[in-house]
Order: structure tokens, then C-alpha cells, then sequence
């Protein structure tokens, strides 16, 4: 079991390194899109309105691209002045915990991306200016709270069958 979880694993973070570096292209077009709408703004006068829909509505799936990327990296914040001092077995415990506070957080997120995107597929709504239907900008946030989702679940499985070892946090 402990292989096959590994080799997920393994696939998963490939997979999320590619997907922060998704999150990051949308970044770069973002910021050419709006320097692009300063400077028609305070250069030419004459201010482009898309530029303001379109840069909203990629913030909702850049947000959450590198979200499975940062708990790959262990980059999420953390206090543990107080966790460093408990035992191996202990530090364990309340790792398990924030796992599970992780990977509920994301489920529920999930949930929400999810159910967005089907219903603004379902209704057909398109951006008022770009005129460009609203689930191609949910579906993408929702992909990666999913495959965040999926990930936390993966991680916290092998967590809880790694015996806690002094030393390790």
C-alpha cells in the first residue's frame, strides 16, 4: 500500500509543480494585460474596460494554482514553538490534525469551485464585457482546489502510516 501511495504521490507532485507553473502564466498575463491598460489609460487617454473583467476574473484561478504546489513545498504558515518541544508521537498527532483541517478546508472549497462551475455552465452566463462564458474562469480554480484536495488526501494517508520518528517534523 505504502508504494502505491508513494508512486501517486510522486505522479501528484510533478503534476502540482506543473500547475503552480500554470498559475504563474496566468500571473505574467496578468500583469502584461494591465500594464498594457495603464498605459492605453494614462498614456493614450482613452481606457480599455476589459482590462479590468479580465484581470478579476483570472484572479479567482490563480488563486488557488499553486495552493497543492505550497503544501508540496511545506510552505504554508506555521507556529510551532510550542510543537517543538512535544514528543515525535505528539508532533505527529497534531500533524495528522492540520491534515485533516487542510484537506477539509480544500473539500469543502472544492465543493464550492465545483458546484460554481456547473452552475454558471448550466446557465450559460458570459462576462459582460469580455463576453466569454464565466466557467472558463471557474474551471480552472476548481481543477486545482480539486487536485488540491486530492493531494492533501494522499499526503495525509501516508502521514498516518509513517511511524513518527524523533527528529522529524
Amino acid at each position: 500500500m505504502n508504494e502505491t501511495i508513494d508512486r501517486l504521490l510522486g505522479i501528484m507532485d510533478r503534476f502540482v509543480v506543473w500547475l503552480a507553473g500554470l498559475g504563474a502564466a496566468i500571473v505574467v498575463v496578468q500583469m502584461l494585460w494591465i500594464s498594457y491598460g495603464v498605459f492605453v489609460r494614462y498614456g493614450l487617454g482613452k481606457p480599455d474596460r476589459m482590462v479590468t473583467e479580465a484581470t478579476a476574473l483570472l484572479l479567482f484561478p490563480v488563486a488557488f494554482a499553486g495552493l497543492a504546489y505550497a503544501m508540496r513545498e511545506d510552505a504554508f504558515p506555521k507556529v510551532t514553538m510550542a510543537t517543538d518541544r512535544l514528543s515525535a508521537g505528539a508532533q505527529k498527532i497534531f500533524q495528522v490534525i492540520n491534515h485533516i483541517l487542510m484537506l477539509g478546508v480544500g473539500a469543502f472549497f472544492s465543493y464550492a469551485g465545483v458546484s460554481a462551475t456547473i452552475r454558471s455552465y448550466n446557465s450559460g452566463v458570459a462576462s459582460e464585457i469580455l463576453h466569454l462564458p464565466r466557467f472558463w474562469f471557474w474551471a480552472p480554480g476548481a481543477f486545482a482546489l480539486v487536485i488540491f484536495s486530492i493531494y492533501a488526501a494522499l499526503r495525509l494517508i501516508r502521514l498516518i502510516r509513517t511511524p513518527a520518528v524523533s527528529g522529524e517534523i
